[in-house]
């Protein structure tokens, strides 16, 4: 059997790996189209916040280990441009150092795994093309912005977007000493999260001197001199670089070029053993959309752990193994500073949206016991169900204790908890760590007061 997978990042070399751990004798032929794979994506931001550290340092495994140690033909520099169902031939163009025209190749598959990830989402704004506008997806565009920001010795930065990626870009730019403004459309700063608590990050960010501009539509950027102008209604923001930070969308153009049904946000449709609409064509990670576990619709959410926990799966089904993904609650963290921001399941609108009839309720609570040394502010939104008294979601800011807080979180949500069976739960207490009740703890009582 020949297992042909396109993309070579987390899902991809997840799934190739396993592939031959399954079955050494199976072909395994993983094709990126740059030159990076197995690397550590998430860990750009800190990267780029060091300007001695190399960025080669988030590179897990190198394309030879790969090749040599698990005996998986790798190809970097190759980029699939068109997937023949009928004949089940992919064809692609292959990148040659120093050759101004790319190489056309072709492979059959017996089984196919799509993992081509996502893409940063670029708005269609003149002047988004000068050199000074970046992105940040690949090692490569890491690498470039690091470059770019010694070699211009930049000053300010204007970061397009507040959502992770522009908090956690907007606090390394800020370590190298730069000026950092964010300025997106909409009016709220985190509308995803309840208010007390996106005020809390809010503050934090100001405090750390970020310029926060919420309200103003960018219209256009303008080459100024060595620099930019970013130019919003009512505004013009002067700048040394831009970065673009507005979200990300599925790289699924392939996918739907050979007629493979899309889901929820254009992500490709998968069921639970992350087969598409084709029965020989798998897709997983970025790509592709999962199911929810608390609503038990589809959802498209780009997470780390869901893409490698894909990948192995996808590789199980291929080798003969028949194994189903249950689904996600959409568990992540971020910092911001010094502060640690997890969710988990939904939130006030998503669980209106799905049906439920939604309490919330916010607390502020101790990180550690009463009068313990180093104790910080908790503050936790929890959601759960009037009807059924169900746990649907939680949020939480705070300096210390949140980020492995959630995790709790998460398992209830898996475990289709009630709000009344977490807050009997037998949590850990010791004064360095937590009050006797703990702040999630506390959370579900008052919150199953107002149920």
């Amino acid at each position: 059997m020949r297992f042909v997978i396109i993309g070579g990042d987390a899902a991809g070399m997840s799934a190739a790996s396993r592939a031959k751990r399954n079955n050494p004798e199976m072909e395994v032929i993983v094709l990126e189209q740059t030159m990076d794979v197995s690397y550590s994506a998430c860990g750009m931001p800190y990267n780029i916040a060091d300007a001695e550290r190399e960025m080669d340092e988030l590179i897990v495994r190198k394309p030879e280990v790969f090749i040599k140690k698990n005996h998986i033909n790798l190809l970097t520099g190759h980029r699939v441009d068109n997937i023949d169902r009928k004949s089940k031939i992919i064809t692609g163009s292959k990148f040659l150092n120093n050759s101004e025209s790319p190489v056309k190749f072709s492979f059959e598959y017996d089984k196919l795994l799509i993992a081509t990830g996502a893409s940063p989402i670029l708005p269609d704004l003149p002047g988004i093309e000068l050199p000074q506008v970046m992105i940040l997806k690949s090692l490569d565009q890491g690498r470039l912005i690091k470059s770019y920001i010694s070699a211009n010795n930049v000053k300010q930065i204007v970061i397009i977007g507040m959502g992770y990626i522009a908090i956690e870009m907007s606090e390394a730019f800020r370590k190298r000493g730069i000026e950092t403004i964010l300025v997106k459309p909409g009016p709220e700063f985190l509308p995803w999260m309840a208010r007390d608590l996106a005020g809390v990050v809010k503050t934090e960010m100001e405090n750390n001197g970020v310029d926060l501009k919420t309200g103003y539509f960018v219209k256009n950027i303008v080459s100024k001199d060595k620099g930019v102008s970013v130019e919003c209604e009512k505004l013009s923001l002067n700048a040394d670089m831009v970065f673009v930070a507005m979200g990300v969308k599925p790289l699924s153009n392939i996918a739907k070029d050979a007629g493979l049904e899309l889901g929820i946000s254009d992500a490709i449709s998968v069921d639970k053993q992350l087969l598409t609409s084709d029965k020989d064509i798998y897709a997983a990670g970025d790509c592709a959309d999962a199911f929810d576990v608390i609503t038990k619709q589809k959802c498209w959410v780009p997470l780390a752990l869901r893409a490698n926990r894909a990948g192995w799966a996808v590789a199980d089904n291929v080798c003969g193994k028949s194994v189903s993904l249950e689904g996600i609650v959409a568990t992540s963290v971020f910092k911001a500073f010094s502060l640690e921001i997890a969710r988990s399941g939904l939130n006030l609108e998503q669980a209106i949206k799905a049906g439920f009839d939604p309490v919330e309720n916010t607390v502020k609570t101790r990180s550690r016991a009463h009068g313990h040394p180093g104790s910080t502010t908790i503050y936790i939104s929890m959601v759960g169900d009037r009807k059924t008294g169900r746990l649907l979601g939680a949020q939480m800011v705070g300096k210390e204790g949140v980020a492995h807080r959630i995790n709790a979180i998460a398992v209830a949500l898996h475990n289709h908890m009630s709000v009344k069976g977490f807050s009997g739960t037998d949590l850990a207490y010791a004064p360095p760590f937590s009050p006797v009740w703990d702040p999630l703890l506390t959370a579900a009582n008052q919150l199953l007061k107002k149920l």
